[in-house]
């Protein structure tokens, strides 16, 4: 499966390094033709190898999938931490990455769609803030919402806890700067940006990982923007995404979903 993927290095608009990212396009594109683009984003701590699984669900829909590493996982042994996990570098990444395949390769950019799960879910919403108008559809699955808050429900020394410290440069409480990096890495700081996405969030109620009141908080403070295109779930489940259910939202988007069952009565 690997073996289908492009190794792509794209150089980043902040600071010149040379970013990783893996890419597959289909073999038979008509001439002329374009395809959509699913940007699917890894897990909190691992890398750009972690959601090649998605590719089966694009080959058979004739889709691109671009997998980015973004600075790496938000791990403590990662010593670009502080560039990871919701940081402006992060996101232009990804950002760079999109835009350099729309270049290069015939990509439909009217047709572009970012998703992750945990980490990337967490990535998905900070980078669907960052730049709301490239994208036709974000599906984020059990994301953190509030680092401080996910901090606080693994206590010091616990869990993730000194992942966040790497990441954000200490516990919250340490310094108003360390309160601004868990500030600036959470999406709940990006209400009315989010509020202009077309946003699927979706939240298993059994999550032990990332409880699901992240997407509760989030949910409620949304929908006081009265957002037109936000949907979320609390499903029977635990800490996973259904990466079925978001490509059917995709799907949807693009018209390819045939028919519902409108309810009466």
């Amino acid at each position: 499966m690997k073996n289908e993927f492009i190794e792509l290095e794209v150089v980043s608009s902040l600071d010149g390094s040379r970013e990783k990212n893996l890419f597959f396009i289909p073999e038979n594109i008509a001439a002329g033709g374009k395809v959509p683009l699913v940007v699917w984003l890894h897990t909190w701590s691992a890398d750009r190898f972690n959601q090649v699984v998605q590719l089966e669900l694009c080959r058979k829909r004739d889709w691109a999938l671009l997998l980015p590493e973004f600075r790496g996982p938000n791990l403590v042994k990662n010593p670009r931490a502080q560039e990871a996990c919701g940081s402006q570098l992060a996101c232009q990444d990804i950002i760079d990455a999109v835009e350099f395949v729309k270049n290069n390769y015939p990509v439909d950019e009217k047709a572009v769609f970012l998703a992750g799960g945990s980490g990337g879910g967490h990535m998905s919403l900070v980078t669907g803030a960052y730049k709301p108008e490239m994208w036709r559809g974000v599906s984020s699955w059990c994301p953190i919402t509030d680092v401080a808050l996910w901090h606080r429900y693994y206590g010091k020394g616990n869990g993730y806890a000194p992942h966040m410290e790497a990441c954000c440069g200490g516990a919250p409480g340490d310094s108003p700067e360390v309160d601004y990096q868990y500030s600036r890495r959470s999406p709940m700081s990006y209400l009315t940006k989010l509020a202009k996405v077309n946003l699927s969030v979706h939240h298993g109620r059994f999550d032990k990982s990332v409880p699901c009141i992240h997407t509760i908080n989030l949910a409620v403070a949304l929908n006081a923007l009265a957002p037109e295109k936000f949907f979320f779930e609390i499903f029977d489940g635990g800490h996973e995404a259904k990466s079925e259910c978001a490509f059917a939202w995709f799907d949807k988007i693009l018209g390819s979903s045939g028919n519902t069952t409108q309810l009466t009565g």
